[in-house]
């Protein structure tokens, strides 16, 4: 019965998530959509011809939110996983933030320093990306208490990325084990970037006779990557917020 319950739950949410999303794309033409009286009901246009816009639009709102929901989804799930870091990082506060990962990532330092398949310069390498990630974090908890929303979404979440994973990207180029599960999605992702977003103006032709995908091409690579997937997921973020807001959610802040 609990299991029904929360099944119930959950197609209500996006069932009501649905119901709202189109009433807002309708209001966008036909801004009367959101009245509704007491005796006539739900508005609607008079005329065959306004009726048959309103129905085409109605349409055509219908196939946006087929296409974009999930992404909606998505920044539903990623905001539960924001709203516990931000509460680790509030309890922490900036200053423990910074600590822990330091600690964090010096641990990991300290482990590519006594293993022996790792090269000297892999310790160099991991030392100073562990570096610019404990600075990462400081700026994004830092950038997520001074600043509004749009602060927060251009500046905290790309400092997060790089402060999350920008270590373990490096170490993974020095270690098979590691580049087998993080390079080669890093690879794909690049990849996938190329053929389908970077081929307007031929910069997908030109990255590719300019540069090989090797060694410290790799860390700039997801610098490249860090600032958008940081930003995509800040708006999705925002959007969750827009949609489902909750006590203490940024977008009433802003």
């Amino acid at each position: 019965m609990v299991v029904e319950r929360e099944q119930y739950g959950v197609v209500s949410g996006v069932r009501a998530d649905v119901s709202q999303l189109h009433e807002h794309w309708m209001a966008v033409v036909f801004p009367r959509v959101q009245q509704t009286h007491s005796v006539v009901g739900r508005w609607r246009p008079d005329g065959a011809l306004k009726q048959g816009a309103f129905y085409v639009w109605g349409l055509l709102g219908a196939l946006a939110l087929l296409v974009t929901y999930p992404f909606l989804l998505f920044g539903f799930a990623t905001r539960f996983f924001v709203r516990r870091l931000d509460s680790t990082a509030t309890r922490l506060g900036a200053v423990g933030v910074v600590g822990l990962t330091a600690v964090v990532w010096g641990a990991l330092t300290a482990f590519v320093w006594v293993q022996s398949q790792f090269p000297t310069e892999a310790f160099t390498a991991v030392a100073a990306a562990s570096v610019v990630a404990v600075v990462s974090a400081g700026l994004a908890a830092l950038f997520t208490k001074v600043g509004g929303r749009a602060t927060t979404v251009v500046l905290a979440y790309p400092a997060a990325m790089n402060a999350l994973f920008l270590p373990p990207v490096v170490a993974a180029l020095y270690s098979p084990t590691l580049a087998a599960s993080v390079l080669t999605g890093s690879e794909s992702f690049a990849v996938w970037l190329l053929d389908n977003v970077l081929v307007v103006g031929d910069v997908n032709a030109y990255l590719r006779s300019a540069f090989s995908l090797e060694g410290g091409a790799y860390v700039a690579m997801w610098f490249a990557i860090a600032v958008p997937v940081g930003w995509l997921l800040g708006l999705l973020v925002t959007l969750a917020d827009v949609i489902r807001p909750k006590p203490g959610s940024k977008s009433t802040e802003a």
